[in-house]
């Protein structure tokens, strides 16, 4: 079972976070069928406190959840619901709600506007409703699945949970508009067995690669870097674990982090803290590539399996390390301080494996754009079987977990696994994803990591980069054992985007070749957007030709075509674990 808990205040409305806690709970249940009008609930008692719990239990048997709602003071009623990308508009609620003289309980939904109406199909089972000392209590179940149209169908991947206080009585629920309420969201994989983490060795160390001390800079978006130095001749160990070490209030900024080992061959790194994109930060960062940990926010803690870890130290090793922390600042916020990093446990008892990660989808670059007002557009990045016949031993390689990863306007990520030109299976999919909330799941391996965006609140293009209003399409695989492949990523051939460029200007009329003066990003902005110039950009980065980066952990390049598009991999093994 997964609780998560929050205490409202104005900061943690604007930016909508949750601290997601864990927790275990037996629920014992009779059964109780609903009728298709609100149900009579005892009556609630107005305080202007507003702290909410939600705790569920999943029934894989019987393809039912059950829920407990928690409110410890409120006034009027409150709202919970589901919606696609945690929306208030089109949502599967339910309402607790004070009419003044009587409370009630009810399945409902909201329309495009947010105005909320009850449910002709009520498909939430109250089992339920209690006052108690902690707070007033609401137990209920539903289907995974309801055959409502107007219901969330409850599936693997990201659910977005949807909440709001009602602060005044409500004569009728169709009173109720969700735009004039305080709400907020949270993410969550609630169909995820609860399984107990595995226990670590009794020699486990723990390391907390952080950067002391930063002051946020008060702009939207922030890489910042810090090196951090290991002992002098430490000896080979293995990370078995890692988790986020963020610095409590800090948690809604900072957006995801990684750890780089440097390469070997560069003696000395000096120390540094700073942002990433100073020109004058030490060129020998650059040299920083070796993915040790990688996180984003919402993950949970990382475990390595049983037989496999992530080599730290020993000969053949460097003793620098770069910290990335990305910190997304909306609301340029000043004066913040923050100590984030990440939390490393390691063993000085060795496992059969190291482990590896290796960086798969697009190359972050503007080449690669999604034209603006699309509801649904693709951009897929490529691992050829030219770079794995190059880079993988014969053997193959065993991968145990991925982690995925996009900006604001990432919609689903999908990997696929292809094997003498045909796509096998899915081996991860999200279709609910959020970046807000990007967790890792033990699933398999990947050679094209396939990205959704939707960009209908946008009216200009968006583009590859590092820019929170960037995109990215990224997927971490962990495996075993390791090699010195650490990125495996495409983009498409520049010459012939520059061909797209000249036709459509062309075809609008413009015959102004702009051809190596203006930037990428520029040359996007100055098309003139329709449906046509959409299409043939769509087009474009289905059938063109692809740059491939195939990238050692020094930086180097694996000898690869960058011309090609084989999809035949060599042997990758995948493992499901819990």
């Amino acid at each position: 079972m997964r609780i998560f808990s929050k205490n409202l205040r104005l900061q943690d409305i604007t930016i909508m976070y949750f601290t997601a806690l864990a927790a275990l709970m037996v629920i014992l249940v009779a059964s109780y069928q609903a009728p298709n009008n609100p149900i009579e609930v005892s009556s609630l008692k107005p305080n202007p406190s507003r702290e909410l719990q939600l705790a569920w239990n999943v029934s894989y048997t019987n393809q039912e959840i059950y829920m407990e709602l928690r409110v410890a003071e409120l006034r009027h009623g409150v709202v919970l619901g589901m919606s696609d990308r945690g929306e208030l508009t089109n949502a599967d609620l339910l309402v607790l709600w004070d009419s003044g003289t009587q409370s009630y309980f009810g399945d409902a939904w909201s329309d495009s506007k947010g105005h909320v109406s009850l449910d002709s199909q009520q498909d939430y089972d109250l089992i339920e409703a209690k006052q108690k000392a902690e707070g007033y209590y609401l137990l209920f179940k539903r289907p995974f699945s309801t055959c409502d149209p107007r219901d969330y169908i409850i599936e693997e991947g990201t659910v977005h949970i949807i909440y709001g206080f009602l602060d005044k009585p409500l004569a009728s629920l169709e009173k109720l508009n969700l735009s004039e309420i305080r709400t907020g969201v949270q993410r969550v994989l609630m169909l995820r067995p609860d399984t107990p983490p595995p226990t670590l060795p009794p020699d486990v160390q723990m390391l907390d690669v952080v950067a002391p001390n930063v002051i946020i800079p008060n702009q939207e978006t922030t890489y910042w870097c810090y090196i951090h130095n290991l002992p002098e001749n430490l000896a080979k160990n293995h990370i078995v674990m890692y988790e986020s070490a963020i610095t409590p209030g800090n948690e809604a900024i900072v957006h995801h982090i990684e750890v780089f080992e440097c390469s070997p061959d560069v003696p000395a790194v000096p120390a540094y803290s700073g942002s990433c994109d100073d020109k004058m930060k030490p060129k020998n960062l650059n040299f920083c590539r070796h993915v040790l940990a990688a996180w984003a926010m919402g993950a949970e803690a990382f475990y390595y399996p049983p037989d496999a870890g992530l080599a730290m130290g020993g000969p053949g090793s460097s003793r620098f390390l770069r910290l990335e922390v990305h910190y997304h600042n909306p609301l340029l916020i000043s004066g913040r301080r923050d100590s984030s990093g990440i939390r490393l446990y390691y063993t000085p008892s060795l496992r059969r494996y190291d482990a590896g990660i290796m960086e798969l989808g697009l190359v972050y670059t503007p080449v690669m754009a999604i034209p603006p007002k699309q509801h649904t557009f693709y951009l897929s990045g490529y691992c050829t079987s030219k770079c794995t016949q190059t880079a993988l031993p014969s053997g193959g390689i065993y991968v145990f977990a991925s982690q995925l990863h996009t900006h604001l306007a990432g919609r689903g990520v999908t990997t696929i696994l292809v094997r003498g030109g045909k796509e096998l299976e899915v081996v991860q999919e999200d279709q609910h994803f959020s970046t807000h909330y990007q967790v890792g799941d033990s699933r398999g391996d990947v050679l094209i990591t396939k990205c959704t965006y939707n960009t209908e609140d946008r009216s200009k293009p968006t583009v590859g980069g590092f820019g929170i209003m960037d995109e990215m399409c990224v997927n971490y695989i962990h495996y075993y054992p390791r090699t010195q492949l650490e990125l495996c990523k495409s983009h498409v051939d520049q010459g012939y985007l520059q061909k797209y460029f000249n036709f459509i200007n062309r075809f609008h009329g413009n015959d102004q070749c702009v051809c190596g003066e203006v930037s990428v990003t520029e040359q996007f902005s100055q098309l003139e957007w329709d449906e046509f110039t959409g299409e043939v950009l769509d087009s474009l980065y289905n059938t063109a030709p692809i740059s491939m980066h195939c990238n050692q952990s020094t930086a180097r390049l694996f000898p690869v075509s960058p011309q090609s598009r084989t999809h035949t991999p060599a042997t990758i093994d995948c493992q499901a674990t819990n």
